[in-house]
């Protein structure tokens, strides 16, 4: 029987490929945002952005991106979108917003682009 392929080297535009490498990079960061799944923290970070970054130890690639509300840069900085959408819904972002943003549409184009697959 053959065994599937991985072929990682497929280019789709606006994606970033999350894998083992990525995930050990990302991984203050993803744990940070699967901490938002708790009011509590949500209202923390809104609090103090910088000290909540601190005590996750974010790096300095991954702070920057959240102080320019940059979720490209966040997924860059080894974010996985799973968990960056809680940090999403903090900047008030929905998922669609983030779809554009990967497109390099703006959410009302990437909306009609979904449209226009049905």
């Amino acid at each position: 029987m053959d065994q599937p392929s991985h072929d990682y080297h497929i280019e789709i535009p606006g994606t970033t490929i999350f894998d083992g490498k990525m995930a050990m990079k990302g991984y203050a960061l993803n744990k940070m945002c699967y901490a938002f799944n708790k009011a509590v923290n949500r209202d923390a970070f809104k609090a103090d952005e910088e000290g909540f970054m601190k005590e996750y130890g974010l790096n300095e690639q991954q702070k920057q991106a959240i102080r320019d509300r940059n979720i490209l840069a966040m997924i860059e900085a080894g974010g996985n979108i799973y968990y960056l959408a809680k940090l999403a819904g903090i900047f008030k972002l929905g998922v669609q917003d983030v779809g554009g943003l990967q497109t390099g549409r703006t959410t009302e184009e990437f909306q009609q682009h979904l449209l226009d697959q049905a």
